[in-house]
């Protein structure tokens, strides 16, 4: 088991991360530090709100830091809770290379494709949108360079046919916890040898933008289909309409409409629902005959 002299220090900011949260207190390594962005106006009433981890961190009597800045003050406060493992799981912002070294064992850090395959930003949607079968997680330990860092552990999950980027992700997330919890009592107790990434098989993958969402339904059914569940939930897939001018004076615009739901028939990409901007969701048909330029 872990010492109790190893004292945990947790980065993470989306709600997912609780998930973390909940599986290393499970197995007796909570954390006594969580480090979280600062709270920020949410919705549409634009409320200041929490991140999820900072309010499960206050319901477990856990330490909370929510710094603007990586700077030299916030090391310094960092500095003073003795952490000998750091956990990075969607922070938010890159991790100047200090604050990657402050732990005395190391930081590690949860990927969602097994590496060295989909270094980057967007490894769960770039696995949907190839056409993969499989994914996984990697436990790496950070190096200067992103996602490059030696593998302590792994686990490979399938990729469902007709899953969305989010439901794999929410799947990753399970498999990820369960591996990190498993995992950093064997690494700090030297059963672990870390492995060094085969720099050869590399692959990246960057941020998405929203213009990927944007579909030409000319193409092919199973490449759109893909990035309908890749872009399922951010930027969302959609194509433009030309809609007729109101009068010989104005011109001619398009329409955005967002799909909402899809399916695949046979090589076939099938349009079910969709919601045409400034209007309510229909179906698809519904739409057709209100817009015969569709």
């Amino acid at each position: 088991m872990i010492t109790p002299e190893v004292r945990i220090a947790f980065w993470g900011t989306p709600s997912l991360t609780t998930v973390y949260l909940d599986a290393l207190q499970k197995a007796g390594l909570t954390p006594v530090v969580i480090i979280t962005n600062p709270d920020r106006p949410k919705g549409r009433g634009q409320e200041i709100a929490s991140p999820d981890p900072k309010v499960w961190g206050l319901a477990h009597d856990v330490a909370v830091l929510q710094p603007e800045k990586l700077d030299d003050e916030f090391y310094a406060e960092l500095s003073t809770y003795g952490i000998g493992l750091s956990i990075v799981v969607a922070y938010g912002s890159l991790l100047p290379q200090r604050f990657i070294d402050l732990p005395t064992h190391a930081t590690l850090n949860v990927h969602y494709s097994l590496l060295p395959r989909y270094r980057g930003a967007s490894p769960v949607e770039t696995a949907v949108l190839s056409g993969d079968t499989e994914t996984g997680a990697s436990i790496q330990i950070m190096a200067r360079a992103l996602d490059s860092g030696p593998i302590i552990a792994e686990s490979t999950l399938s990729i469902l046919p007709e899953e969305t980027a989010p439901e794999l992700r929410t799947r990753l997330t399970v498999l990820g916890a369960e591996l990190l919890a498993q995992s950093i009592p064997a690494y700090i107790s030297g059963q672990l040898t870390p492995k060094v990434q085969d720099e050869s098989l590399a692959t990246s993958c960057g941020k998405m933008r929203k213009e990927d969402g944007c579909l030409d339904l000319r193409a092919s059914g199973i490449t759109n289909y893909r990035k309908y569940r890749a872009y399922f939930e951010w930027p969302r897939t959609y194509f433009f309409i030309d809609t007729p001018a109101s009068s010989p004076d104005t011109p001619n615009t398009k329409l955005r409409v967002i799909i909402k739901k899809a399916h695949l028939d046979g090589e076939t990409f099938v349009i079910d629902r969709v919601l045409p901007e400034g209007k309510k969701e229909m179906s698809y048909e519904d739409f057709k005959r209100g817009n015969p330029h569709a």
